[in-house]
């Protein structure tokens, strides 16, 4: 089975095609993958402007959907479907992809699916490493912050989530309070490699409470309020150190929520984990080692993509749309995009969970 992935949910363009492995094998393969970052294009900004973001994508996802079948070798009639990230997102750019796998589907007389984007970021274990069904799920990116039990597709039990800020909004706000540039996340790592995460005494918010919600908002605000008693003073040194601190606070803010969601999940499953981390934020390498160490403790194991598939991109797109397609799900045409669309609010009809 051949799937043509289209990802435009923020300001990456995205087509990729994937293939499942032989049936039994678990996994698939990226024959093609193709993304175009904006970053150059909202970097005076300081963030992501959603107009801008629209038209980039109009203006490069034929041409990457091009790309992709050429780099995969294949014409349209070789796929088995087609998919395309419908929410949630920034809906103008939404739009604009979904219409095109939408086109290319009634074009070629294909399935068509209407991908959950955070489904994408939760099933790319499933390409990666082939893992079997159920996991717990550590979703961290720019606009999400949850913890969630994968029992199937389509089938996410919300453990908790966050009650102000997503951990990437944190990242990118706290890059822009000390100076660093965007994107914030790479930023903040790159500075607090060379930091002392001790100088600071920054919050830790919701460590040690019970349950798996999160908050960022006080310990971004406890980094204003640092960078402001500092004022002039601050030197390279003060913001490297401030950077690390935070990213610090982070690690062991997600590491306390994991811990006690991995406690949960072994209770109900009756063995421990696996972690599995993904949206962009899991590309943070000081992230990941703080939550193998706690997936370690617990006797669970953290699974992680590759850093390149942790970020927005098309192939988790094409995958969970091939995941779909072989349970017997596709959508029709004229399903609307959702900037807004809850994973633990997805569904597949008699949809019969499979490892």
């Amino acid at each position: 089975m051949k799937v043509l992935g289209i990802e435009t949910s923020c300001d990456e363009t995205a087509a990729a095609v994937v293939e499942a492995d032989a049936a039994g094998a678990g996994g698939g393969r990226i024959l093609a993958s193709r993304v175009l970052s904006q970053l150059d294009e909202h970097r005076p900004f300081g963030g992501v402007v959603p107009e801008i973001a629209a038209r980039a994508h109009l203006d490069h996802v034929d041409r990457l959907v091009a790309e992709a079948m050429a780099q995969a070798g294949l014409g349209f009639e070789a796929l088995d479907g087609v998919a395309a990230t419908a929410g949630p997102g920034l809906i103008g750019g939404v739009l604009v992809g979904a219409m095109t796998g939408k086109a290319i589907a009634a074009v070629h007389d294909k399935p068509f699916v209407a991908v959950n984007h955070l489904e994408g970021h939760a099933l790319t274990v499933r390409l990666t490493d082939g893992l079997a069904f159920p996991y717990l799920l550590l979703l961290v990116s720019g606009g999400h912050c949850q913890l969630l039990a994968v029992e199937g597709v389509g089938r996410y039990r919300r453990y908790g989530g966050t009650l102000d800020d997503a951990v990437g909004e944190a990242f990118d706000k706290v890059a822009k309070l000390l100076g660093l540039g965007y994107p914030g996340g790479p930023a903040v790592e790159r500075a607090a490699a060379e930091g002392d995460p001790a100088r600071f005494a920054l919050p830790r918010p919701m460590k040690g409470r019970p349950g798996c919600d999160f908050s960022f908002s006080g310990l971004k605000t406890a980094v204003r309020h640092a960078v402001e008693g500092l004022g002039e003073t601050r030197d390279a040194a003060a913001t490297r150190d401030l950077a690390a601190g935070f990213q610090a606070a982070v690690a062991e803010v997600l590491q306390d929520r994991a811990g006690r969601a991995l406690a949960r999940f072994a209770a109900e499953q009756g063995r421990a984990g696996p972690l599995v981390v993904a949206g962009g934020v899991a590309a943070n390498q000081q992230l990941r080692t703080a939550l193998a160490e706690t997936a370690a403790a617990a006797g669970a194991a953290l699974v992680a993509p590759p850093p390149r598939l942790c970020t927005d991109n098309a192939a988790m797109i094409a995958w969970a749309g091939l995941e779909r397609l072989r349970l017997g799900a596709a959508d029709p045409l004229d399903f609307r995009a959702r900037p807004r669309w809850p994973l633990d609010e997805l569904g597949v009809p008699g949809l019969v969970a499979a490892g």
